[in-house]
């Protein structure tokens, strides 16, 4: 079974979350939970975790409010089954690298350059204003963007979602803390072919949250860490 977690606020709703609500009750995904106003990211995951008591063999996606999901809603649950029916893959989701470096900036167009960088994302509001972003070849990566990220249940109850004390930010660093603490653990992350719109450019540099807990994370790692089969 597949699960869905949503972090969102009431007051602060995008369009595209009424879409992707429509996507998943219409593919037979309805066991989705919406965490409203949470105090964190890390805390609306647990939250919606708790309240969906998902078996260890489950699928949960954590994915933010501001996407839609374009793949066939056949392939979809497909897709996931299929990835992560491996006991060696930790997370899969859309976008991510295979090499990440000192200063924790996973997107970093340089490396982009370099080939480093896997996944694909469209990006804008609507499909029709949209544009592809292709980030490089879909493979094993080190960590992976969270707009869409999904495991087993029993792989996230290893890696747990508490956000790291050492963290200030409530919002930033939960993907690649999850993703990197799973590599790390040994197991393997991929990007897979399920194609998302996702509303937002991405853009954190800058952000007070952001840096913080950027920093917190660089403590906290050996950086760079690679992927050597990526």
């Amino acid at each position: 079974m597949i699960h869905t977690l949503i972090c969102s606020r009431k007051n602060k709703q995008p369009e595209s979350l009424e879409r992707l609500k429509r996507y998943l009750l219409l593919n037979n995904l309805q066991s989705y939970f919406i965490a409203y106003d949470a105090p964190s990211m890390f805390e609306g995951y647990q939250l919606g975790f708790d309240t969906l008591k998902p078996a260890d063999e489950d699928i949960i996606v954590m994915c933010h409010d501001d996407i839609e999901i374009i793949t066939d809603g056949n392939d979809y649950p497909k897709l996931l089954e299929e990835y992560l029916a491996d006991p060696k893959v930790g997370f899969v989701g859309v976008a991510g690298t295979t090499y990440l470096d000192k200063d924790a900036i996973w997107w970093d167009m340089y490396r982009r350059q370099k080939g480093l960088h896997s996944g694909m994302v469209f990006q804008g509001v609507r499909m029709r204003d949209s544009y592809p972003n292709w980030f490089g070849p879909w493979r094993n990566v080190v960590a992976l963007d969270g707009c869409f990220i999904a495991t087993k249940v029993k792989t996230m109850k290893k890696i747990g979602f508490a956000k790291p004390k050492q963290f200030p930010g409530n919002w930033d660093f939960y993907d690649l803390h999850y993703t990197t603490t799973a590599y790390n653990e040994g197991y393997v992350n991929k990007t897979l072919p399920i194609i998302i719109l996702h509303n937002s450019s991405g853009e954190l540099v800058g952000r007070e949250g952001w840096e913080a807990n950027r920093k917190e994370f660089q403590k906290m790692h050996r950086l760079p860490i690679w992927c050597h089969n990526g």
